[in-house]
């Protein structure tokens, strides 16, 4: 299929490229990982158009500016990236698209640059992992705290949608993990820790607060479909708090969209599409992580409808970031 749109894909400063937390940090992969990230010509256009992605919005790699410490100098890497972005795809602004990287460790900061993002640069949302570290290292800040609710309100405001992307967990609360630590790796960690998050932001009762709010979560969800009726179920069975009006599936159908990014699957993807319907998932690679060539030959392929296809693959995203493609 031509013309798809892939939207959960990197790229990075030096800042957040020399960052402690990377998932990958050593060897030859994170060397080319690190010369691709930077690159935004010649390969990255070149691997797009070889594979029919005709757009691609372009979000900071992981965890970039939630592991600055100083909300200050978050806030300085923060507007000098976005600036940088902004420059690149002027350039070629038929092809790239942008998520804004924000400072969360200053809620008001982080209000501040996504409007300036938005209505001064175009960008058409933001890209934030899936919580902050603020002052100290051994610190994880989550988004559905009291503190992050005027930062909702400009978010629901300016009507863009939020893609709550993966980060490795705080080293020091990976006790679970002892003696297993390909555990602590995207292969496991990133999906667990950010569903963690999308639940809390669920049961805090942001949705309530803020019906219009559309989070994007990538991986087909972090693992969240697959157990949506059996979490609706028990929390009917089961006497806990839950803040909340409605149940976990009813927000995850009207407040959430999923891509395919770094799963290039059937029984996943058919999974995500049954509990959540077309309109709510999107194409995806995860570019530079995951190869554009793997990605696009399996949704190209995947068992579809060819209106289902051009959905997922394209006028889904067209709809809900409101690009300017026919």
């Amino acid at each position: 299929m031509d013309g798809k749109i892939a939207l959960e894909e990197h790229w990075s400063v030096d800042e957040t490229l020399q960052i402690a937390g990377q998932p990958v940090r050593t060897g030859a992969r994170w060397e080319e990982l690190c010369r691709l990230l930077v690159e935004f010509r010649a390969q990255r256009l070149d691997g797009m158009d070889a594979n029919g992605i005709e757009l691609a919005i372009l979000g900071l790699n992981s965890p970039a500016l939630q592991a600055i410490l100083n909300p200050a100098e978050a806030a300085d890497v923060a507007r000098r990236a976005n600036d940088i972005l902004a420059a690149e795809i002027a350039l070629t602004p038929n092809r790239f698209a942008g998520f804004a990287g924000l400072p969360m460790q200053d809620p008001e900061a982080a209000a501040l640059e996504l409007t300036r993002c938005v209505t001064e640069l175009g960008f058409k949302g933001a890209m934030v992992n899936c919580f902050t570290q603020k002052d100290v290292p051994d610190s994880a800040v989550y988004y559905d705290l009291p503190e992050f609710r005027p930062f909702w309100a400009t978010v629901a405001e300016l009507d863009v949608p939020f893609y709550l992307h993966p980060r490795l967990t705080i080293p020091s609360r990976t006790t679970t993990y002892e003696g297993h630590r390909w555990l602590y790796s995207q292969a496991w960690d990133f999906g667990s820790e950010t569903a963690i998050q999308a639940l809390r932001l669920i049961g805090s009762g942001l949705f309530d607060e803020f019906p219009r709010l559309q989070v994007v979560l990538g991986h087909l969800g972090e693992r969240i479909p697959f157990d949506m009726w059996r979490i609706d179920n028990l929390m009917e069975k089961t006497p806990v708090s839950y803040p909340a009006k409605k149940r976990v599936s009813e927000y995850m159908r009207q407040n959430f969209h999923l891509t395919t990014s770094g799963q290039f699957h059937d029984a996943p993807f058919q999974c995500a599409l049954a509990e959540m319907g077309a309109a709510r998932l999107m194409f995806s690679v995860d570019y530079p992580y995951e190869e554009m060539a793997p990605a696009a030959a399996w949704f190209d392929n995947t068992k579809l409808s060819d209106a289902d296809r051009l959905r997922i693959g394209r006028t889904n995203a067209i709809e809900l970031f409101k690009l300017d493609l026919a």
